[in-house]
């Protein structure tokens, strides 16, 4: 298939456009820079100079233009946000920035749209000990300031898998790490002790880029329209064991103890890091996907990457 991929130069999206043309498909690559253009076309995909958030300037772009598929992998985010504003800018890509891209499908003549969704669209809270499947409630409002990430992964999500003539499916990724910004620094604020565990902790539910890219194309190949799926390995941990992990695997020391209620002076890290409990389950996407995580844990995928 020919397949227009929004978000293309990100840390997911480089890594996707590596797996899509090795599975024998041909990438259409949007990126906002010449740089990111030029990177794109070394890897072997059609770079396109767009902007997402301008509707008229995208369509501009890819008048004459056709494609098969689109996914909508951009985001704002170059590391693991610690304030509410630091989503704002990924919150408008979800929610207008999805828009546009529906308008992009038609104008290309795709007839399959895949969108990055995201594993906190259940909640940030405790969701108890059983997994949390796709037929949990997402995007429920709690009446306080995490409403505004709900509302557009919501409206992400209700947008694409509504779209008329449209096989729309929602990839709900869980915590990304690997090779890439975010995980480099935290290991590195690991090195220097500036990445503490608290007790008590939440229990979070990561996966591997190089797992996500592989979910996305068999979601592209062997995905269902209309349905969502939870992508994330097999093992959920404490994020307290998560950073101990990081740190094991960068050669940092022992992180130090904090309680809890220290990371309540940021509101977005204590949801993350200790409100927060959700064993995501990945049976659905093995099941109708025919796909298995590389990297069973966190802890086999920490161990598998280069930390230079």
């Amino acid at each position: 298939m020919k397949i227009l991929l929004a978000g293309a130069t990100g840390t997911l999206g480089s890594e996707l456009v590596s797996q899509l043309i090795d599975a024998g498909h041909t990438v259409i690559g949007l990126c906002r820079t010449e740089t990111g253009a030029r990177r794109l076309a070394a890897g072997g995909a059609e770079p396109v100079l767009a902007d997402i958030m301008d509707e008229r300037g995208l369509l501009t772009a890819l008048e004459g233009r056709a494609a098969d598929a689109v996914i909508h992998e951009a985001t704002a985010l170059t590391q693991t946000p610690t304030a509410h504003r630091h989503l704002y800018a990924t919150n408008a890509l979800r929610d207008m920035g999805t828009t546009h891209l529906l308008r992009a499908a038609e104008t290309v003549g795709a007839h399959r749209f895949i969108t990055q969704s995201f594993f906190l669209g259940y909640g940030y809270r405790d969701h108890g000990d059983d997994p949390v499947t796709e037929d949990a409630p997402f995007g429920v409002p709690a009446g306080d300031s995490f409403d505004r990430h709900l509302r557009s992964m919501l409206s992400n999500e209700n947008q694409v898998l509504s779209a008329p003539g449209m096989d729309g499916i929602a990839l709900r990724y869980g915590l990304f790490y690997g090779p890439e910004v975010s995980t480099y620094t935290l290991a590195d604020m690991a090195r220097k002790r500036r990445l503490p565990v608290s007790r008590p902790a939440g229990v979070t539910s990561p996966i591997h880029i190089v797992d996500a890219a592989a979910a996305t194309v068999a979601a592209l190949e062997r995905g269902r329209g209309g349905e969502p799926y939870n992508i994330a390995d097999d093992h959920p941990v404490g994020f307290d064991e998560y950073v101990r992990a990081i740190a094991r695997a960068a050669g940092a020391p022992e992180p130090r103890r904090i309680p809890s209620w220290l990371l309540r002076a940021t509101p977005y890290m204590h949801a993350l890091m200790v409100r927060t409990r959700i064993r995501l389950s990945n049976e659905k996407a093995k099941r109708e996907l025919n796909w298995s995580p590389r990297f069973p844990s966190c802890h086999e995928g920490l161990s598998a990457i280069d930390w230079g």
